[in-house]
C-alpha cells in the first residue's frame, strides 16, 4: 500500500519543488516517489528541488528511496538537487557508505536553484 499526495509537489516554471517534512516511513517513501515521478512526466520538469530540511533521521530505506527518486527522474530528463541537508544527515550518508550518485546537493533553495540553472546550460 502506498499514500500518495502526503508530501506537496509544487511546480515553479519548469522546476519541481518539494519538501520532506515528515518522516519517510517506508509506504509515505514509496508514494513520494510515485507521485514525484508522476509529476515529472505531467509537468515536463526539467529540474527537481527536494528540501530534506525537515528530516531529522535518513536511514538506510530513505536514502536508497530518495537516490534511486533522484536516478529515475535524471532517467526521465530531470536533474535532482538536495537542498537543506542538515550536517548528522550528511554524516549519516558516507558513515553508510551512500552515494547519492546522479543527485546534486546545495545548502539551501536559492543555490539549488542557480544550480539547475548552471546545469541548463550546459
Amino acid at each position: 500500500m502506498t499514500i500518495h499526495g502526503v508530501i506537496p509537489i509544487l511546480r515553479m516554471g519548469d522546476i519541481l519543488l518539494t519538501t520532506v517534512h515528515i518522516e519517510l516511513h517506508d509506504a509515505v517513501a514509496e508514494g513520494f516517489q510515485a507521485d514525484v515521478l508522476t509529476a515529472i512526466e505531467q509537468r515536463r520538469a526539467r529540474g527537481l528541488i527536494v528540501d530534506i530540511s525537515g528530516l531529522d533521521v535518513v536511514d538506510s530505506y530513505v536514502a536508497r528511496i530518495l537516490a534511486e527518486t533522484g536516478r529515475m527522474a535524471l532517467l526521465m530528463g530531470t536533474q535532482t538537487v538536495l537542498v537543506g541537508m542538515r550536517p548528522e544527515v550528511a554524516a549519516t550518508l558516507v558513515r553508510m557508505g551512500y552515494r547519492m550518485e546522479g543527485v546534486y546537493a546545495a545548502l539551501d533553495l536559492d543555490e539549488g536553484l542557480a544550480l539547475l540553472r548552471r546545469l541548463g546550460r550546459r
